[in-house]
């Protein structure tokens, strides 16, 4: 007899957790209440790449005399950019409701609560369904965190998911929030013609990342023209006539058209009857787990953002799958190989892109760990030199006794797709020598890996 499996979510794990285990034989029902894909996935995570692509299109546009083109221009048609955001994020609902159908889930439109351990309610517009269950999946994401001083009104005053685009273009938006959700905003909306101030509660951008990576990124914003409000944190937003006023703890004011709200995210928790089955949360709300995703109820799972780990829709997704393979026995008898957070890549869809993976150099130096840093430039690139975009560098980490690949670090054009290849090395316990020996294609950036290994 088939496992009894229901899912709260229909997110990136939700989704995966959802196919893997029909795939593996299990009765599956999936309860969303928003838009199968998830929420933070496709009405904030791809509109805002597929607006950044579109100013990125503009900046490329914008460099074309330097490639031999002369009397290029682009501008911006924003009822054509929302429709192009929307047919995205339809195709995509519309891939997923096919592929988890066509595995036989079961998907129940509605909002899913647990009522004990054993029991899941889906309170739907036709009334509640309750639903047994032997093993279940919270995967129910985030939302943007809104500050007491803040009152978005979806107009002047917006958080991210109001912004894809916002009703009207901002003339001067005033971002508050220097994370990689705030400087992606910034690099999106200067890239669409909008002056833009950044608030910036510490010394530099980026504060998790390497303070070159960082500098790099700031650089780029000044020559841009983005004014940037270091240490300084918002207290107040006032609407006014012409548009938004933002005081900061400094004394400071930024003035601008529009403010974006970009500081963070809170967990959809509340709502799910944790306490009702024991299920144990931390005092953020987030579901604590163990590294198989279990909470402290062993048969109920949390994955993406409601398990506190790294909020990346590839960590969800790959954590679905993980709690799939696990709650239907394949980790019995064979090796179950765990996620190594710590291995996981990442990207900031800014321009020129960052991304890194693994150790990072900042970190090995507190922990007085000996490493071999090297960097080469992407101006010594001939594909760099012929993309007329030689901005940026990669950075590699290595045990110096072994050359054992540790982390790394890209600033450049496509560095998100880049990062792979160092990913990829990481996992696989490669070192600098095989990277090295590696007979990339010519002319490509992936030489500059080759070069940053020797």
């Amino acid at each position: 007899m088939s496992k009894k499996v229901v899912i709260i979510g229909g997110g990136p794990a939700g989704n995966r957790c959802a196919t893997d285990a029909a795939r593996l034989g299990a009765d599956v029902v999936m309860i969303e209440r928003d838009i199968v894909g998830g929420a933070a996935h496709l009405l904030d995570c791809i509109p805002s790449k597929a607006m950044i692509a579109t100013g990125g299109a503009i900046s490329f546009i914008n460099r074309a005399e330097g490639m031999g083109l002369v009397d290029v221009e682009a501008g911006i048609d924003v009822d054509a950019l929302k429709e192009r955001v929307q047919s995205i994020e339809e195709k995509l609902h519309g891939q997923m409701v096919d592929l988890l159908t066509s595995q036989g889930v079961r998907i129940v439109r509605g909002t899913g609560r647990l009522n004990g351990p054993n029991l899941v309610v889906a309170d739907t517009d036709e009334g509640p369904i309750e639903f047994e269950a032997e093993v279940v999946v919270l995967s129910t994401g985030s939302r943007p965190r809104i500050p007491d001083f803040a009152h978005p009104d979806g107009d002047r005053i917006l958080t991210t998911r109001d912004a894809y685009p916002p009703p009207q273009m901002p003339e001067h938006l005033v971002v508050i929030g220097s994370g990689v959700t705030g400087v992606e905003f910034v690099h999106m909306f200067s890239s669409l013609g909008s002056q833009v101030t950044l608030i910036v509660s510490r010394q530099h951008v980026l504060p998790g990342k390497d303070a070159e990576v960082a500098a790099a990124l700031e650089e780029n914003f000044l020559r841009r023209g983005v004014r940037l409000f270091k240490g300084a944190r918002a207290l107040n937003i006032d609407r006014t006539d012409e548009g938004v006023v933002v005081e900061c703890d400094d004394g400071r004011v930024a003035r601008g058209s529009h403010a974006l709200l970009a500081i963070g995210s809170i967990p959809n928790s509340d709502s799910l009857g944790l306490a009702s089955a024991g299920v144990e949360v931390d005092p953020s709300g987030y579901v604590v787990v163990d590294h198989n995703l279990r909470s402290s109820v062993p048969h109920i799972y949390a994955a993406g953002d409601l398990s506190g780990k790294l909020p990346l829709s590839s960590v969800a997704a790959m954590q679905g799958r993980k709690i799939a393979e696990h709650a239907l026995g394949m980790h019995i008898g064979r090796a179950h190989r765990h996620l190594d957070y710590d291995k996981a890549a990442s990207a900031i869809f800014t321009e020129p892109e960052i991304a890194d993976v693994g150790l990072a150099e900042a970190d090995a130096f507190a922990e007085g760990r000996k490493i071999r840093v090297t960097k080469v430039p992407f101006s010594v690139s001939a594909k760099a030199l012929i993309n007329h975009d030689p901005r940026g560098f990669v950075k590699i980490l290595s045990d110096p006794a072994t050359g054992v690949i540790l982390g790394g670090s890209i600033v450049g054009r496509h560095a998100a797709e880049l990062i792979s290849v160092i990913a990829v090395a990481i996992n696989a316990g490669l070192t600098v020598e095989d990277l090295s020996e590696t007979l990339f294609v010519h002319p490509t950036l992936t030489e500059v890996l080759a070069e940053a290994a020797e």
